[in-house]
């Protein structure tokens, strides 16, 4: 706000200033100038009918999960860190391919089948990119 917008403000009273507001009833993509362009089109993508298939690595461990934005719940996930893994450790491209099939497998149990895959801002490279070859073999479409 600028200092003159600012001194005409303090000199006409608050009741003169009134804030944008979005019209009720709206969906929540119905005013995108006031969003973030990422939140924008994660919602604009589940309102077509996409999940979110969100891959996190860290050094050790993989963790997946299929997101439906536009309701805010967890489909399905599978990560290195779960009871029953076989493999011992969840730092590798074997481990990912694991996860991958798990959480494929869980999606259509569920019944998604479409996604789109949010890499959390990693290259599609290694691990990554073993993911979501698995997860394709397994039966999701992206």
């Amino acid at each position: 706000m600028t200092l003159l917008a600012l001194c005409a403000l303090l000199l006409t009273g608050a009741e003169a200033f009134s804030a944008p507001v979005a019209p009720r009833g709206l969906s929540r993509t119905a005013s995108p100038a006031m969003k973030h362009n990422e939140y924008y089109g994660r919602l604009a993508k589940a309102e077509a009918g996409r999940m979110r298939l969100v891959c996190v690595r860290t050094n050790n461990h993989i963790y997946a999960q299929v997101v439906d934005d536009s309701r805010g719940h967890i489909m399905a996930s599978a990560s290195t860190i779960e009871k029953g893994n076989k493999l011992s450790y969840g730092g590798n491209v074997a481990a990912a391919v694991d996860v991958g099939k798990r959480v494929a497998e869980r999606a259509k149990e569920k019944g998604v089948s479409k996604v789109y895959f949010d890499r959390h801002g990693k290259k599609y490279h290694g691990r990554v990119a073993a993911l979501a070859d698995a997860a394709r073999e397994a039966g999701l479409d992206f």
